[in-house]
């Protein structure tokens, strides 16, 4: 299924047509590049809110660590949207979630700066808090970001709960959109991937206009950008599927002696039923089990698609007065396709514990089924059935997201004082409705009397399967009011100048819901988990921040916020920075600061829900599922069914960041900054995966209260298991972020060249070890990025760089904290280039290539969970060609 191709629909058609005919009434209309008046002040002119601060000022370099990324950079990088920009940043240490089939979150975008996670990084529009999305409740979606309407980004690579509150320990991102734009503009581009057979086609497009008045200024446009689905089948490296869940039966007897039949044994294909022409059933090996290749059908990435307006108004009430408003609407779809729905009677294993009864003509023990083998030595008896619903279809996935953000404000004079207050209104939303899935009741009553034939379900009538088939639904929303103001004014002289405060105050109401529907919820539609949440709270917020020039090259920062919340409690932020012009070229800079991060509202309130989740560093599970080794079980899946759980009780955590670095810039055509943080976090709330639980309780470690895991007598997990989230211990983070860059002529043209590294030095729990080089988690991201000029042609070349880091990690017996690092996944470069030739005409042709050189993700090393590489850290699209047409007016 491709997604509907409709870039720009009816309702964005009329809200640009609004915009425009809105601009032609401001009178004095100029379509011109902004020029500067010579009459203004330079200085004035210049000062500006940098992220991370409430004061305006001047200077270029601060006293926090700031990156700058121009939307040239942008262009160069040839990605199609904002979301894959922001995750390819060298600060994403880990890489972060994004698009993909077979996950409930399936089209969501997220960030985690430093490794430290999506709730620890906060994302801004233009300064201000973009609402969490409605599908996670817990991050921003960067899929909702229209890639056209970026001016710039800013990346703060310091905490900074003082200035905005909760979420910030990792740092901030801050997107700054096209304000002062004049005239028109228009971008149409397509791409190709080459390792995929199919799939994969990325068409972008967008439109921008400005004008400005007398007294007013708009600027407004559309932005769009579509993936078409990859399926697994379509990558070279891809294996067969191999899951359990699909023809099989298995006995049950009391291993444990309690008295209770729960142990599972004799597990295998039943007889004559599972090779099937044309379908991915298949027998793992003779007289074994029946596996069904899931990889045949199943989508490895989504589709997805973004359509958005935006606009930034601006009107001169007189000359203290300015009104101020920004509106965009984000429409995100998406759709994935997953495997038939796959389930089970085992009680154990997530199934309902509804057997299929002995006289039952889909019992292979009894003697009067077509099913039975006289030779295999059953005793009638009832059974467990693992079945693949293959006749139902596939398990078709289709998600809608809106984001809806209308912002309004005053900024003006007040004698010698100035003032802003505004309001803030995001609304976030989505439906998922997924067609295919199982209904397990009903299933069970089917497969018991016969009417569903385990033997031959391809011959079942329309009705039975009617009958057994379901449709899910997940609906959901998450919706942000706020309500601002602040006051900044010169408290009072100096001997070096002026100190200066800014006060101010915020009141921000969130709503939560997310619910799936009846039978979802209630466990009872197989190939289907998930489990509602919804809340509500009020975050009452005070703040300061004041600057103080010491000296005439010395100024200190103060600043402060409480945060009051309506569910849990209240917190304090408070930091202290320095900045030291040591030298005209030469800036030295600290800060030391507090933060923290409020539970989100999923964590709080969601219901108990059950999951299949994958184990691929246990050999005894992966033994008792046919897998002999652990590479076998990696390439593989071994699956075990439990349920996830919410935690009301959770607190906020808390953190010190520490930070200081130097700018320098000893010549006219060379500057660079370099910076060491450090992040300190106590009482952390982590997310514990079943993996790390059994890594926990196999090790001797301390399972946190209400999580656990059961094991059968041979070892293997017995299921049931309880993971969620709970507050635990400490974590600390520590590393370093250089940024270079070098501007010069050369050969008739102009050379530029910028380098961005990011390196973690630790990231440790304090009473157990380093993780940094572990799975996933390598010490150095790095970009550097070159563009020659000439003429009207540009060439571009980008590398970029992900570190080696373990391939997998087991215990130290001479250290019971210790681990030990087995094998390596290598350093990761990819090397982009792009031509650009300006027409004579304002068009600009882009042709360019990023992966010129086709490398592949590394395969089944490191973290690649249920995957085939590190999913969240690498691509696996090979060569991305792709061309762009930009036509100014």
């Amino acid at each position: 299924m491709n997604l509907k191709r409709n870039p720009i629909t009816k309702a964005v058609q009329q809200a640009l047509i609004a915009g425009l005919v809105a601009s032609t009434a401001m009178g004095s209309v100029a379509f011109a590049q902004v020029q500067n008046d010579e009459e203004e002040d330079v200085e004035d002119q210049q000062k500006i809110t940098v992220t991370g601060s409430r004061i305006k000022r001047s200077d270029v370099e601060g006293a926090l660590p700031i990156t700058v990324i121009t939307r040239e950079q942008l262009e160069l990088s040839g990605e199609s949207n904002a979301a894959d920009f922001i995750r390819n940043t060298t600060f994403n240490s880990a890489g972060s979630y994004r698009p993909q089939s077979g996950s409930g979150n399936a089209g969501v975008a997220s960030v985690s700066l430093r490794g430290l996670g999506t709730a620890r990084t906060l994302v801004l529009i233009d300064g201000r808090r973009m609402a969490k999305s409605g599908i996670t409740g817990r991050s921003a979606d960067l899929t909702q970001i229209p890639m056209g309407a970026i001016e710039r980004i800013e990346v703060l690579s310091d905490g900074a709960s003082a200035v905005y509150g909760s979420d910030a320990i990792g740092g901030v991102i801050n997107v700054i959109t096209r304000s002062d734009y004049e005239g028109a503009e228009i971008m149409l581009g397509g791409a190709e991937v080459s390792i995929p057979s199919e799939g994969g086609e990325r068409e972008e497009g967008s439109i921008i206009f400005g004008a400005s008045g007398d007294r007013a200024s708009i600027v407004a446009g559309v932005s769009w950008n579509n993936r078409e689905i990859i399926f697994s089948r379509a990558f070279p490296w891809t294996n067969p599927g191999t899951s359990p869940y699909s023809n099989n039966f298995s006995t049950q007897s009391d291993v444990d002696g309690d008295g209770v039949l729960d142990d599972l044994t004799n597990w295998t294909a039943i007889p004559g039923a599972c090779a099937f022409p044309d379908t991915g059933f298949a027998l793992l090996s003779p007289g074994g089990r029946c596996g069904f290749d899931f990889n045949l059908v199943a989508a490895d990435e989504a589709s997805s698609g973004n359509e958005s307006f935006y606009s930034r108004v601006k009107y001169e009430i007189n000359d203290s007065w300015e009104l101020w408003s920004n509106i965009s609407v984000a429409k995100t779809s998406t759709f994935g396709r997953y495997a038939p729905a796959a389930a089970t009677s085992a009680a154990s294993f997530g199934g309902s514990g509804v057997l299929i009864p002995v006289d039952s003509p889909n019992n292979p023990t009894n003697p009067d089924s077509p099913l039975y083998d006289p030779n295999s030595g059953f005793e009638p008896q009832p059974v467990n059935w693992w079945h693949r619903f293959d006749a139902l279809g596939n398990r078709d996935n289709t998600t809608e997201t809106e984001n809806t953000t209308f912002q309004l404000g005053v900024i003006g004079q007040i004698g010698r004082a100035e003032v802003e207050f505004g309001v803030n209104r995001n609304n976030n939303t989505f439906t998922n409705i997924g067609r295919g899935y199982l209904l397990r009741s009903a299933a069970d009553a089917a497969i018991a009397d016969g009417t569903y034939n385990l033997g031959d379900p391809y011959s079942v009538s329309e009705t039975v399967l009617n009958s057994i088939n379901v449709t899910t639904s997940r609906v959901g929303r998450y919706d942000q009011d706020e309500i601002f103001g602040s006051v900044a004014f010169d408290l009072f002289e100096m001997a070096n100048g002026a100190a200066q405060i800014s006060l101010g105050a915020e009141q921000r109401n969130e709503k939560y819901y997310d619910t799936y529907d009846s039978l979802s919820e209630a466990g009872q539609v197989g190939g289907s988990s998930g489990s509602s949440a919804g809340g509500t709270r009020e975050v009452t917020s005070a703040f300061f921040e004041a600057l103080f020039p010491l000296l005439d090259n010395l100024e200190m920062s103060l600043a402060g916020r409480y945060d009051k919340y309506s569910d849990y409690g209240n917190d304090f932020s408070p930091k202290l920075s320095f900045r030291y012009q040591m030298l005209n070229n030469l800036t030295l800079r600290a800060s030391y600061g507090e933060g923290f991060r409020a539970p989100t509202l999923d964590e709080l309130t969601q219901k108990p829900s059950q999951t299949a989740d994958s184990v691929t560093f246990h050999l005894p599970t992966c033994q008792s599922f046919g897998y002999q080794d652990l590479a076998t079980c990696r390439a593989n899946q071994a699956q075990v069914s439990g349920t996830v759980i919410s935690n009301p009780q959770l607190s906020s955590e808390t953190s010190k960041q520490f930070a200081f670095g130097v700018a320098y810039e000893p010549t006219d055509w060379f500057n660079f900054t370099l910076d060491y943080f450090n992040i300190k976090i106590d009482n952390q709330i982590q997310a514990f995966s079943l993996q790390q639980i059994v890594n926990l309780a196999e090790t001797g470690g301390q399972v946190p209260a209400g999580l656990n895991v059961d094991f059968n007598p041979d070892g293997s997990i017995r299921g049931g298991f309880l993971r969620g989230f709970a507050n635990r211990g400490e974590f600390d983070t520590s590393g370093l972020d250089l940024n270079a860059k070098f501007s010069f002529d050369m050969l008739g043209g102009r050379m530029a060249t910028g380098i961005q590294v990011s390196h973690l030095l630790t990231a440790e729990n304090p009473s157990t070890r380093d993780f940094v080089g572990d799975p996933g988690l390598p010490a150095t991201r790095a970009v550097i990025n070159n563009t020659f000029s000439y003429g009207d042609f540009s060439v571009g070349y980008n590398l970029n760089l992900i570190g080696d880091q373990c391939d997998t990690m087991s215990a130290d017996p001479n250290n019971p904290n210790g681990a030990i690092c087995n094998g390596h996944v290598p350093t990761w470069v990819t090397h982009d280039l792009q031509l650009n030739y300006h027409t004579p005409w304002n068009g600009k042709i882009t042709l360019g290539a990023r992966n010129i050189g086709e490398k592949f993700p590394p395969l089944f090393l490191g973290n690649a969970g249920s995957r085939d590489y590190d999913f969240g850290l690498y691509d696996g699209y090979g060569r991305i060609t792709y061309m762009r047409y930009t036509q100014t007016f």
